[in-house]
């Protein structure tokens, strides 16, 4: 299945520092093709979102997305990579906490698409601690956006727009962990038409934490 890297307290004390953590080629070519083969069945049911959300500072989102209750219905394999255990437990000593599924269907799993340009998924902070993002597609250069911009444990979303933004750029395959309700993040926009980046979101939260406290994902994405 996945790619994962052994324990070890470095690991955990950078997640610690930064609320981010790259995981290069976190999917092995052979389950990447699967995987690819996957998201594209399911991007027929996708829906465009095309707005700018007044509860994170007009911060826009241009993209495609599909929400976990439809997954759930229409894969097998999404859901059982999401549901790992050794996944879970991984992520868990990393964090520094138990780390488990969120109950809400919808919020679980969700592919998140920019493909046209100007694409974008604007300034936020999740409701849930765990994001663990998986690249399905993405630019291969810098230079073409689709670029994450974090905060490390600042919620406040105007915090992206000073010099404490730290940039990182994923390849096809690669994933990162990030704390994503203390950290403010975004994705920076596609430059070029013709550039792709797809990514499922896993999100996981703690066994006393599930519910949302902000508009769920049917309306941010």
């Amino acid at each position: 299945m996945l790619s994962l890297p052994e324990y070890t307290h470095a690991l955990r004390d950078r997640f610690t520092a930064d609320g981010y953590l790259p995981l290069p080629a976190l999917m092995p070519p052979e389950l990447l093709t699967v995987i690819d083969s996957e998201v594209r069945r399911l991007e027929k049911l996708s829906a465009r979102r095309d707005f700018a959300m007044e509860c994170t500072d007009h911060s826009p989102r241009h993209m495609t997305t599909l929400g976990g209750h439809v997954i759930a219905q229409e894969s097998v394999l999404i859901p059982q990579l999401y549901r790992d255990e050794h996944l879970l437990g991984l992520l868990g000593r990393i964090a520094g906490f138990r780390a488990v599924a969120v109950s809400d269907p919808l919020e679980r799993h969700v592919i998140n698409s920019l493909h046209e340009q100007g694409d974008t998924h604007g300034a936020h902070t999740d409701d849930y601690p765990l994001a663990l993002v998986l690249f399905i597609e993405a630019p291969a250069d810098p230079s073409h956006g689709g670029l994450l911009e974090y905060v490390p444990h600042i919620a406040d979303l105007a915090s992206l727009r000073t010099d404490k933004v730290h940039r990182a750029h994923h390849r096809t395959g690669d994933g990162y962990l990030l704390r994503s309700d203390t950290t403010a993040h975004r994705v920076t926009p596609l430059r070029h038409a013709g550039l792709r980046r797809t990514v499922l979101n896993f999100a996981y939260t703690t066994p006393d934490r599930q519910r949302a406290v902000t508009p769920s994902a049917s309306q941010l994405y």
